[in-house]
Formats: structure tokens, C-alpha cells, sequence
């Protein structure tokens, strides 16, 4: 079963890849998408990433909240 993550605190120069390349060291990722705005095409700096399975998800959520990601401290939960 794939396990949702909310990744806040994004910069806004953050693509899906990196943070799909970010979460792979902990797991097999299964999407990785950053929310644009429809009007402006930019980042709104914040995403969701799908994990494969909740150990591998636990763990990454406990390493990665509050950490440096691209020059800001992330909120992973």
C-alpha cells in the first residue's frame, strides 16, 4: 500500500525530480509532484510524495523533517 507524504517549505526552485531523487535514498518512490500555481506556472512550495510501502515512508518522514532541501528547511509529515 502506497503511503502519502506532505512535503512543505519547498524552494521554489524545487522540481519533482529532485524531490523524487531526495526521498529514493529511503525507498522505492512511487510519484513525486510538486503544486504549481495554474496562474503563474511557479511553485506554490509545497508537494506530495508516494511512497511504496509505510517503513520505508516512517523513516524517510523521521530523517527528513526539518532538514535542508535547496537552501530551506523542509516540513515533512
Amino acid at each position: 500500500m502506497a503511503v502519502k507524504i506532505f512535503v512543505g517549505k519547498l524552494s521554489f526552485d524545487s522540481t519533482d525530480q529532485s524531490l523524487n531523487d531526495l526521498f529514493a535514498t529511503y525507498g522505492t518512490v512511487t510519484s513525486a509532484t510538486i503544486i504549481m500555481d495554474r496562474a503563474t506556472n511557479r511553485s506554490k512550495g509545497f508537494g506530495f510524495v508516494e511512497m511504496e510501502d509505510l517503513k520505508s515512508a516512517q523513516k524517510a518522514i523521521a530523517e527528513l523533517d526539518g532538514k535542508e532541501f535547496e537552501g530551506r528547511t523542509i516540513v515533512v509529515n
